[in-house]
C-alpha cells in the first residue's frame, strides 16, 4: 500500500477511447486525471481541456511520455494509444523508470494488449523489468448488467441445477472512428482483433465460476471464420478512401468486417464448455450493440446494451446533423431511437477504472492484468490461424508466437476465405 490517498493519472493517447475513460472518471473518487501525451500536441491539449471541463483533474499536455513520468504528480499511466505504438510506448516507460526519471505505482493498458503474440510477449518482457502493478482494461467485464446477471445465474441457477455450459458474446457496430483501426498492418487485423478481444473475455468470464482462477477452465480448441461482407464492396471501399485517405484501400488491402469463433473449454471435472463469439463492423442498427447469453441445465441469462435504456421517437420532420449524441456508433437520427442513460457506466468504464485505481492505491495486483491480455491475444491469433487454414485448431498450436495473420500482412483475399 502506498502512502498517498489520491493518485495522479497520465494518459498515453487522446482519442476516442481515452475520452470515454475521461467521461467515466466522474465516478472515480480516489484519483485525478493530470496529464495527456499524444504525438499530436493539439489533440493532447484538447483532451486535457475536456478533463478540466468535467472537473476530473487539472490535466495538461506533456511533450513526451518521459516528461509525464518525470512529474512527481503522476503515479500511474493509462495506455490508450494505437496498437502499433504499444511496444515503443512500453519501451519509453521502462527506459524512463530504469534511468530513475520518475516513479510510478501502476500501469493499465487498453485492449488488445498487442497486435500479435510476439508483441504481447515483448510487452510482458518489458513489464517484468519493473515492479509495476498492472491492469488490462477490458471494460465489458465490469458492465453492471453483465456482472449482476452472471452473479444471479451462478448463485441461483448453477447452485441448484449445475454449472453453465454455453456462453455467447457479441459486439457489433458499423465501424471504428480512426484510420489506423481500418489498417490491418497498424491495428493487427480487422474486427476480430479489434473487438473479439472483448467477446473472448466476456464468454470466458461468464463460464468461469465466481472466485475461481482463470485456469479453472482450459481451452482445448478454436474454430473461426472471417469475412468482408460490406466494406470491400466497391461503393463502400470508395467511402472509406474518401473518409480516411488513399492508404485505406479495401479493394487492395481489406480487413475482415465480420468474424465468428467457437472456443471449446473443459472445466475442472472435464466437462465440455463452449464459448461462441460474433463480432461485426458491418452491423447497421441504432448503434453499438453488446449482447451476451449464458446457458445452463435449467436456466439462461441474457444482456443486450440496446435494451438497457429507453427510446425516443423522432419523426421525419425532425432533421439535423449526424452524430453520436444518442448512442455510440449511432446510424440514424430519426425513428424510434434507443438510448443508454450512462454509456460510460453501462459499458463498464466507471467500475473498471474505479477498480484499477483502488487496486493501485492498496498495492494489490488487479485480477484482470497483462497476463490475461497475453492469453486473449493467443486465442485471437489461434482464431486467425483457424480461419486461414479453414479448420478447427487444437490449443495451443505450434508456431503461435511467430504467427502474423494474412490480414495484418496485407495478403488476405476475402474471396478465398
Amino acid at each position: 500500500m502506498i502512502s498517498k490517498k489520491r493518485l495522479g493519472v497520465g494518459f498515453i493517447g487522446s482519442g476516442f477511447i481515452a475520452r470515454f475513460h475521461v467521461l467515466s472518471w466522474q465516478a472515480v473518487r480516489d484519483a485525478d486525471i493530470l496529464g495527456f501525451w499524444s504525438p499530436n500536441t493539439e489533440n493532447a491539449e484538447s483532451a486535457a481541456a475536456y478533463a478540466q471541463s468535467l472537473r476530473v483533474g487539472e490535466a495538461k499536455a506533456y511533450n513526451s511520455i518521459t516528461d509525464m513520468i518525470a512529474d512527481p504528480a503522476i503515479d500511474c499511466l493509462w495506455i490508450c494509444g494505437p496498437n502499433h505504438r504499444r511496444i515503443e510506448n512500453m519501451e519509453e516507460i521502462v527506459d524512463a523508470l530504469k534511468r530513475g526519471v520518475g516513479k510510478l505505482v501502476g500501469i493499465a493498458c487498453e485492449k488488445p494488449l498487442a497486435r500479435n503474440v510476439a508483441e504481447a510477449k515483448r510487452v510482458i518482457e518489458l513489464l517484468e523489468q519493473t515492479d509495476l502493478l498492472h491492469g488490462y482494461l477490458e471494460d465489458q467485464l465490469f458492465s453492471p448488467n453483465l456482472v449482476r446477471g452472471r452473479e444471479i445465474a451462478w448463485k441461483r441457477g448453477a447452485a441448484l441445477s449445475g454449472r453453465p455450459y454455453l456462453a455467447r458474446a457479441a459486439e457489433e457496430h458499423s465501424g471504428p472512428h480512426a484510420p489506423w483501426f481500418w489498417s490491418g498492418e497498424h491495428q493487427g487485423g480487422g474486427v476480430l482483433n479489434d473487438m473479439m478481444c472483448h467477446s473472448v473475455e466476456v464468454a470466458r468470464f461468464l463460464l468461469t465460476r465466481p472466485g475461481a482462477a482463470r485456469n479453472s477452465i482450459t481451452p482445448i480448441a478454436v474454430n473461426c471464420q472471417i469475412a468482408s461482407l460490406k466494406w470491400s464492396r466497391p461503393e463502400y471501399a470508395e467511402m472509406l478512401r474518401d473518409t480516411y485517405g488513399p492508404r485505406i484501400d479495401y479493394l487492395k488491402r481489406p480487413s475482415e468486417d465480420f468474424a465468428r469463433a467457437t472456443i471449446e473449454y473443459l472445466d475442472e471435472q472435464g466437462h465440455p464448455l463452449i464459448a461462441e463469439m460474433t463480432t461485426s463492423w458491418s452491423y447497421v442498427g441504432p448503434g453499438l450493440r453488446l449482447s451476451s447469453e449464458l446457458l445452463g441445465p435449467e436456466y439462461s441469462m441474457r444482456v443486450n446494451s440496446l435494451d438497457s435504456g429507453g427510446t425516443v421517437f423522432l419523426s421525419r420532420s425532425v432533421t439535423g446533423s449526424a452524430g453520436e449524441d444518442i448512442v455510440e456508433k449511432q446510424n440514424a437520427e430519426q425513428g424510434d431511437m434507443p438510448f443508454v442513460g450512462n454509456e460510460a457506466a453501462e459499458y463498464g468504464y466507471e467500475d473498471e477504472n474505479r477498480y484499477m485505481i483502488r487496486c493501485f492505491l492498496d498495492g494489490k495486483q488487479p485480477v484482470e492484468n497483462f497476463y490475461d491480455g497475453l492469453e486473449v491475444t493467443e486465442l485471437l491469433m489461434t482464431a486467425y490461424m483457424s480461419a486461414e487454414q479453414g479448420r478447427r485448431i487444437l490449443w495451443k498450436p505450434e508456431g503461435l508466437d511467430g504467427y502474423i495473420p494474412p490480414v495484418a500482412r496485407g495478403e488476405w483475399n476475402p474471396k478465398h476465405g
